[in-house]
């Protein structure tokens, strides 16, 4: 049975929870339920590849930093060209993980921008 992206999100638990609290059952964010009855399908979509993007470029950003160090032999060497590769493969590194589901960033960047469109919505709604 698929689950919501609501119900998902709201699933995560925090990584200072124990044990026993991450196993109970997930409880669904009716904060962004609301939100998204007032934000339009096509946005939605846009906020969630936003939030992707992202979660991609921060994690290149973490990827860049714990490869920036290595030297050797291998894929991580110290040629002229290894630089260049070395940040394409980060780049795809993070555009896959950020897919996969990354680290969570995305899924709290995504329920900001939709709160923060439907409220956005409702005041324009207000003032006319």
């Amino acid at each position: 049975m698929a689950t919501s992206f609501v119900d998902s999100y709201a699933g995560r638990m925090p990584l200072s929870m124990p044990h026993a609290a991450a196993t109970t059952t997930p409880r669904t964010d009716f904060d962004l339920a609301e939100a998204l009855t007032k934000v339009s399908p096509k946005a939605q979509a846009k906020a969630k590849a936003t939030a992707t993007d992202f979660e991609a470029m921060f994690l290149n950003s973490m990827f860049s930093q714990m490869t920036s160090g290595v030297k050797g032999d291998g894929p991580f060497g110290n040629t002229p060209g290894t630089g260049v590769w070395r940040s394409m493969l980060t780049e795809e590194y993070s555009k896959n993980f950020a897919k996969a589901g990354g680290v969570g960033i995305a899924n709290d960047v995504y329920r900001t921008l939709i709160l923060q469109q439907a409220k956005s919505s409702t005041t324009t709604d207000v003032k006319a």
